[in-house]
């Protein structure tokens, strides 16, 4: 719950920014000089861009989340049993070992959203955000195919 609070605060912040942002964008191409207009056009790029990428977010999240609450309705969702460190923290080794067997079960299903799910979970807890979002992005992809492909 404190993580969704933060998420509004800094999404009301950003559609502040947002609302200011394509303000002064319209004040610029509301003027009569050719300048102000070319500088409004280019500052109207920025929110549109800010506008796609918060869409872009909040979509991965609300998918994220959707497909953890299928697995844990499945009882397929990894315990978070890892020892921890004092600042909460997962500690690295242990990550590192639990993160065997989900690599292993990604590359015995590839086309499993369930099993690349898992492995960017595993991904995250041994500090990999990068991976961690790029399995993540292709379990999203595959489950949107499974879901929207229509059974035989």
């Amino acid at each position: 719950m404190k993580t969704k609070l933060w998420v509004g605060a800094i999404l009301a912040l950003f559609v502040f920014y947002l609302w200011a942002a394509f303000g002064s964008a319209w004040r610029f191409l509301s003027a009569a000089e050719p300048t102000a207009k070319v500088i409004g056009a280019a500052a109207l790029v920025l929110p549109v861009i800010g506008v796609w990428i918060l869409i872009r977010e909040l979509l991965f999240g609300a998918r994220t989340q959707k497909m953890a609450h299928i697995l844990e309705a499945e009882g397929l969702l990894p315990e978070d049993n890892l020892p921890k460190l004092p600042s909460g923290r997962i500690v690295k080794e242990a990550a590192d070992e639990a993160f065997v067997a989900y690599r292993e079960e990604a590359e015995a299903h590839p086309e499993s959203w369930r099993s690349l799910h898992r492995l960017a979970l595993a991904y995250d807890a041994a500090g990999d955000r990068r991976n961690a979002r790029t399995v993540m992005k292709r379990a999203i992809a595959l489950y949107r195919k499974e879901t929207t492909t229509p059974a035989p």
